[in-house]
This record gives C-alpha cells, structure tokens and sequence, in this order.
C-alpha cells in the first residue's frame, strides 16, 4: 500500500452556506485511494499587514503549519468582482510571508470553483494561477472545473448533484494526487 497523500481544501468563502466550501465537502467524498483532504477555515487569518508580518500570529502560524504538514493543496474559489475574494488572497500573502518563509512553496496544487454566474469563477480561478509562479506551486492544469450556476448544481442542503461537476471534481483529484505522487518521487 502506498502512502496517503493529504490535501488540505481552502475554500475561498466565508460565506455559511458558501459553495465552495459544499464543492470541498464534495470531493471529501471523491477521493482516490490513499488520499484524505482537510478543509482549512480562512476565518480566523487577520489581514495581512507587512509592518507585523514578522511577528508571531498564532492563527496564521497555525495555517503555516497545516500547509508545510500537507502534501498538497486544493483551492475552491468563488469570483467576486470578475476576481478571486479578497479573503484568498489576503490567505495567500499571510502564508508567504515574511519573504523567505513562504508555506506555499514547492506545493502541489489543483483549483476548482463555483459560483452563481454563467462562468463559474473562470476569471478568479486564472487569476489565482498567476498567482502560483511567484508561489512556487505545482498545478494540475487539467481539468478546469468550474461549476456554473451553482444554486442549481447544490440542493438547499448544499449537497453537489451536478454529474458533470461531480465528474470533473472526480478527475481532478485524480490528477492532483498523480502530481504528488510524481513529485515525492
């Protein structure tokens, strides 16, 4: 049997009924063998600010270290505003810095998102990718999954019943865990 291979989930929402923190729970139940997936909450991150990035926060030191203790990362964005939330990238900065320390780096990483538009979070989630050069992530490229009109792909539960969406979340950990693995070796 080979080694488990964590991921933990960062949904980019606060919101409590958010649906990307449902599409998290979803894949929870999606897994390839082997692999497990945490979902980190963003809620207790302050706001980034570099005059006391140095100093010691215990809620992003506590975020550091679940990053540096997975083996890789799964992002679950909304798009506000034609972008990713502000929550994310406010996450983003809090784990890479000070300059030097970064959590992100040499991570694997895949995206997915919903949102209630057309689009899905199409714009957010290639926003985020820019983000993963500076980062020195890994990304899956394929499959893009983005889930359109997400309050009908979601019950009022805020179960996922969208095959097509289920699917892809499918494929896409797949190919998240083969990268892992690819780069443990």
């Amino acid at each position: 049997m080979s080694q488990t291979i964590t991921i933990m989930g960062i949904a980019g929402s606060l919101r409590e009924s958010s649906y990307n923190h449902a599409a998290l729970v979803a894949a929870q139940s999606m897994l390839p063998d082997d692999s497990s997936l945490d979902i980190f909450d963003l809620a207790s991150l302050p706001l980034f600010n570099q005059d006391s990035e140095g100093a010691a926060d215990a809620n992003v030191g506590a975020f550091k270290r679940a990053i540096r203790g997975a083996d890789a990362i799964l992002f679950a964005t909304p798009e506000y505003n034609y972008c990713m939330p502000g929550v994310l990238k406010n996450a983003i900065d809090c784990a890479s810095r000070p300059f030097g320390d970064s959590a992100w780096s040499g991570k694997p990483v895949g995206v997915m998102g919903a949102s209630v538009s057309s689009l899905g979070s199409v714009r957010a989630q290639y926003q985020l990718r820019q983000y993963f050069v500076a980062l020195d992530m890994y990304a899956v490229h394929r499959p893009e999954v983005m889930i359109p009109s997400a309050s009908s792909a979601f019950d009022r539960n805020g179960v996922l019943h969208d095959q097509t969406s289920r699917a892809l979340i499918r494929e896409l950990l797949s190919a998240l865990v083969r990268l892992t693995r690819q780069l443990k070796h």
